[in-house]
C-alpha cells in the first residue's frame, strides 16, 4: 500500500525550494500578477481518497488545460464527425503555430494546439444555446463544484493581447473551418482559457477521463470510447512539442497551461494536478514537470 501523503511532502520538500523555477507567463499581462513560490498539488484517487500539499486551494487560470473540457462537450455533439474538422496528430510545434494550418488545408494537426481548439471552440459556439453560460454550467457540473467561474480581467487581457489567435481565427476561416464569427468564437474562447480554479477543483473536473466518462456524482457524461480518445490525444498532444518528453519522463496521459497548471491522469487509478506558474522554454511548469516525473517514479504508477 502506498503512503501517498507522504510521497507528495517528500516531492513539495525537494521542490517548493529549488532555485530555478521557470518564467512566468508574460505574453497575457494579467498572468504576470502570479508568484513564482507557488506550488501545490492535489491528488484524487478513483477509490475516493485525497491527497494533498502546499499550494493546492490557490485559484490560477487553467488555460489550454480548458482544451480538453472543451473537446469533452464538442464530441458529444458530434462525435466522430468532429475529427473531419481536425486531426489526432502531435504537431511537433509550439501551441500558437500557423504554418502547419496552411500546409494542411486548413485542418488543425490536433484540438489541444490553438488552432484546433478554436474549431472546438466554434462547435459549442454552434451547439450551445448561451455558450460562454452553458460551457461553465457544464464544468461546474462535472466538477461538482458552482464556486468555479471565469477571471474575467484574464479574458479580457487576452482578448486585447491575443492577436496569433485572431491570426489564426481569421485563417481557419478562410478555409472555411468555422462557421462563426470570428469575434463570437475568439470571445468564447479567451473565456474559456480563463476558467480560474485550484488544485483540487481541476482533478475533480477531470475525474470521469480517468473514471470511463462518470463524473463525481457517478453520471455519464462520456462513453468509454470517447473517453479512450481523448485520453489518448492527451498522451500525444498534451503538452505541444514536448509530448513525447512528458510521455517519456511521466507516462500518464495529461494536459498543461501557461498558467502554471498541469492535470495527469491514470485511468481507473487517480488523476493528479500540480500548479507551479514559473514556465520552461516550451511553456510547460518546469517544477509541475518535475514533480510528476518524481510521483510516478515514486509510486511506480504510469502506463507503462
Amino acid at each position: 500500500m502506498i503512503d501517498f501523503q507522504n510521497v507528495l511532502d517528500e516531492i513539495h520538500n525537494d521542490l517548493k525550494l529549488e532555485k530555478e523555477r521557470g518564467l512566468i507567463a508574460t505574453y497575457i499581462p494579467e498572468l504576470k500578477k502570479q508568484s513564482n513560490t507557488s506550488f501545490g498539488i492535489y491528488l484524487n484517487t478513483i477509490s475516493g481518497e485525497n491527497f494533498y500539499v502546499g499550494d493546492w486551494n490557490l485559484k490560477f487560470s487553467i488555460q489550454s488545460i480548458s482544451k480538453v473540457l472543451a473537446l469533452s462537450k464538442a464530441i458529444t455533439f458530434e462525435n466522430k464527425n468532429i475529427w473531419k474538422r481536425v486531426d489526432v496528430e502531435p504537431s511537433g510545434n509550439p501551441f500558437n503555430q500557423l504554418s502547419l494550418l496552411e500546409l494542411e488545408n486548413g485542418i488543425p494537426r490536433n484540438p489541444l494546439i490553438n488552432t484546433g481548439a478554436i474549431v472546438i471552440a466554434d462547435i459549442l459556439v454552434t451547439h450551445l444555446k448561451n455558450p460562454k453560460e452553458d460551457f461553465l454550467n457544464y464544468v461546474r457540473h462535472i466538477s461538482g463544484d458552482q464556486s468555479i467561474n471565469y477571471n474575467l480581467e484574464v479574458a479580457a487581457s487576452e482578448q486585447k493581447t491575443g492577436f496569433n489567435n485572431y491570426a489564426a481565427a481569421n485563417l481557419l476561416k478562410s478555409y472555411n473551418n468555422l462557421n462563426n464569427d470570428v469575434d463570437i468564437v475568439l470571445d468564447f474562447y479567451f473565456h474559456q482559457c480563463a476558467l480560474e480554479m485550484n488544485c483540487k477543483q481541476l482533478s475533480n473536473a477531470f475525474y470521469l477521463f480517468a473514471n470511463k466518462g462518470k463524473c463525481l456524482n457517478n453520471n455519464q457524461h462520456l462513453t468509454s470510447s470517447q473517453v479512450k480518445r481523448i485520453n489518448a490525444i492527451m498522451l500525444t498532444c498534451g503538452f505541444y512539442d514536448e509530448a513525447g518528453e512528458f510521455a517519456f519522463e511521466v507516462g500518464l496521459p495529461g494536459k498543461s497551461g501557461v498558467g502554471g497548471g498541469i492535470v495527469a491522469l491514470l485511468p481507473n487509478d487517480f488523476v493528479i494536478v500540480t500548479w507551479s506558474p514559473g514556465l520552461n522554454p516550451k511553456g510547460n511548469s518546469l517544477i509541475g514537470m518535475q514533480a510528476l516525473e518524481k510521483f510516478t517514479t515514486k509510486t511506480n504508477r504510469s502506463i507503462f
